[in-house]
């Protein structure tokens, strides 16, 4: 049986924490920044966790079940 290939898109948008948990980037912080808030773009610029029901299809691309 073959190995199952880690989805290209998905391993570059998201890491995997000590814990376990997938950690990925805000959206909304790559261009048109000049109309955004500094506060705005502060608080883009921080890492989030995805939600718990997308868990298992982000472990199904990144091949980790």
């Amino acid at each position: 049986m073959p190995k199952i290939k880690t989805n290209s898109g998905a391993k570059k948008r998201f890491a995997l924490t000590g814990t376990g948990k997938i950690k990925r980037k805000h959206a909304y912080h790559s261009h048109i920044l000049t109309k955004k808030t500094k506060k705005q773009k502060r608080n883009l610029d921080h890492f989030g966790l995805i939600a718990r029901v997308d868990e298992n299809n982000v472990k199904a691309l990144l091949a980790l079940k």
